[in-house]
């Protein structure tokens, strides 16, 4: 917690000169504040405040009942009040008419660069994590009681105008047994994992009438004998999702379901075509995506500077998806529908507690993100229609792309529409997280990405404790992301801070390396060099030159990690090799013995490129 506080002192106190105000009593109360509260002031206090923050811009003013367990002076609270009087005026509490972008920006970073900092919750976080999830469940059934047949009507016409050419399509290759299965890198409820899972045992005999374990769990008719090894498991021996929880902040954990391999396998094959379909179909390809988070982004920047255009959060998005939504969906669609169903988990273990689901599906399902975005989007159009008084036309959804996107639970529509659009998504149960959702002002909010008046304030976050010493290599390794980060976003000194924390734990080999992509995260390394270094914009320095290529090379650190032994058998191996995509070769000629996630990383001393 030291190094964390130590961190935050440097970074406020860069923060000061760049904006031109003194910070000395802004250390000194966050200083008093961590000593009496502990860590929970950093990941949770800060970001409460940053989310009233951040109310107050889109409302234009600073609300008295915002801001709480904060001294106040004037219309302001005191704490960061050098930043707000540069964002707000004092006396009033109003919006500047030109307010300082620079300390916007810094107010965000400083209150939310730990908000997401991967460290365990506390029992009681946990079970008021699962209690919500239970209450979710319930509120979707009393949501399907209560929506209408009329809506549930409106949501099948709407959604054959969005989706029929790619609903008809995966129709007709269902029917035609075009899907084909695949496996995905994570965890299962049967706990199988890398190769094991081309040695199916288990298989749901509802699956079975949609995709027969013969067609698609073994290589061809000559190994029928594998049906003698595998448990075709009738509907009430079914193994259920397994819920289970996974860091998301310190205030509460994020809760999901780990699939059977059998349904995780059949949903991965329908995704694939799925989202194919839905990303070049020519009606809603503008509208909904899966693997680009740009368009969302380039929307909301412009949301912000012209104010046009609305972003919109969902809460428990993915859980209040009903199955009945879906059903409704796809009614006329029946081999699409039945291979949809067939795949969908039924039943729930939530920590030794069988519940049946009336959700669609959980965060976990692989069929999870492609629903519930074209759910959305049907939504969307509904309330269009309703707005306009006016019948939904094909024509009427065109003229409307590059204003309405989908993406998982972001959402953009014209400010106009936004009433309806809420109104329409509560009355199908789904709620809107008025906190993270920006519509009045000119700060907005997309996939990662935010955004003031057209000005970029996205902030970088810590995402693990500081590493004690070179074996903490999971650490290393996003601590040397987040300074590069750091770096790139012109905060040079905190940089320079990490440097000489980062340095002497990897024994002073710390190159500098020239930056290498164009799209990142917080736990990328963010060079073209294989090596943990320093991003810098100045040409690295060559230590040495490779004696048979020529190329400039310097001595540092080199990620390693090696796959777990996993063995499959003859007939797993050969079905794993008519599964695979493309014509290239396999890129690792030992993945017959080696397979799965890496169960750990190493770091090791070798001369590479800094570039």
């Amino acid at each position: 917690m030291k190094s964390l506080m130590l961190l935050w002192s440097v970074l406020l106190e860069e923060f000061g000169e760049r904006c031109c105000t003194s910070t000395t009593l802004d250390l000194k109360k966050a200083r008093s504040r961590v000593k009496h509260e502990g860590l929970s002031f950093l990941t949770i206090t800060l970001p409460a405040f940053c989310k009233d923050f951040e109310k107050s811009l889109e409302e234009g003013k600073v609300d008295r009942d915002l801001f709480t367990g904060f001294q106040w002076k004037g219309g302001l609270p005191l704490f960061l009040g050098g930043f707000l009087d540069r964002v707000f005026d004092r006396g009033s509490g109003v919006l500047l008419q030109d307010p300082d972008i620079d300390s916007i920006f810094a107010i965000r970073q400083l209150t939310l660069v730990f908000a997401k900092i991967l460290l365990p919750c506390s029992e009681e976080r946990n079970a008021g994590a699962i209690k919500g999830y239970l209450q979710c469940e319930q509120e979707v059934r009393r949501a399907d009681q209560n929506t209408s047949a009329e809506d549930l009507l409106g949501l099948q016409r709407v959604s054959a105008l969005l989706f029929r050419d790619v609903f008809t399509t995966m129709d007709k290759l269902v029917y035609d047994g075009d899907i084909k299965g695949k496996h995905g890198p994570g965890a299962t409820a049967d706990r199988l994992k890398g190769n094991q899972k081309y040695d199916l045992r288990e298989w749901p005999q509802r699956l079975e009438k949609a995709f027969p374990f013969w067609e698609h769990a073994i290589p061809n008719a000559r190994y029928l004998h594998r049906y003698d090894l595998v448990s075709l498991l009738e509907p009430g021996a079914e193994r259920p999702v397994k819920v289970t929880l996974v860091p998301k902040t310190l205030k509460t954990p994020r809760v999901i379901a780990i699939e059977p391999t059998a349904v995780q396998y059949m949903q991965q094959g329908i995704m694939e075509k799925l989202v194919e379909l839905l990303e070049t179909d020519q009606t809603v390809s503008g509208m909904i995506g899966f693997t680009d988070q740009v368009p969302n982004q380039d929307l909301a920047r412009e949301g912000s500077s012209q104010g046009l255009l609305a972003t919109l959060d969902l809460s428990e998005a993915s859980d209040r998806v009903s199955n009945q939504h879906v059903r409704v969906m796809l009614q006329r669609f029946p081999s699409f529908f039945e291979a949809v169903d067939a795949t969908r988990s039924r039943k729930a273990d939530v920590f030794g507690k069988i519940i049946r689901l009336a959700k669609f599906a959980s965060m976990g399902s692989a069929l999870c993100f492609p629903f519930e975005a074209m759910v959305f989007l049907t939504i969307i159009f509904k309330a269009i229609e309703r707005s306009d008084n006016t019948p939904m036309t094909r024509k009427r959804i065109r003229s409307l792309a590059g204003q309405v996107r989908v993406y998982g639970d972001d959402i953009i529509v014209p400010v106009r529409y936004v009433p309806f659009v809420i109104s329409e998504l509560e009355t199908f149960g789904f709620r809107v997280n008025a906190g993270k959702s920006f519509w009045n002002g000119k700060f907005r909010e997309s996939c990662g990405k935010e955004f003031f008046d057209g000005h970029d304030v996205s902030i970088v976050r810590c995402r693990r404790e500081f590493p004690v010493s070179r074996t903490d290599v999971p650490e290393m390794i996003s601590l040397v992301a987040f300074r590069n980060l750091l770096y790139l976003k012109g905060l040079w000194r905190t940089a320079g801070y990490l440097d000489g924390i980062i340095g002497p734990l990897l024994d002073g080999h710390f190159p500098v390396v020239s930056p290498g992509l164009t799209e990142w995260n917080e736990e990328s390394i963010l060079s073209s060099s294989p090596l943990l270094g320093r991003v810098s914009f100045l040409e690295p320095m060559a230590e040495r030159i490779h004696p048979d290529l020529h190329t400039p090379l310097v001595k540092g650190w080199q990620v390693l990690s090696k796959l777990p032994a996993s063995t499959v058998s003859g007939e797993g191996a050969l079905l794993k090799v008519f599964l695979k995509r493309g014509d290239q070769p396999f890129a690792d000629r030992n993945h017959l013995e080696r397979q799965g996630r890496p169960q750990s990383v190493n770091i090791k001393l070798r001369w590479k490129t800094p570039y």
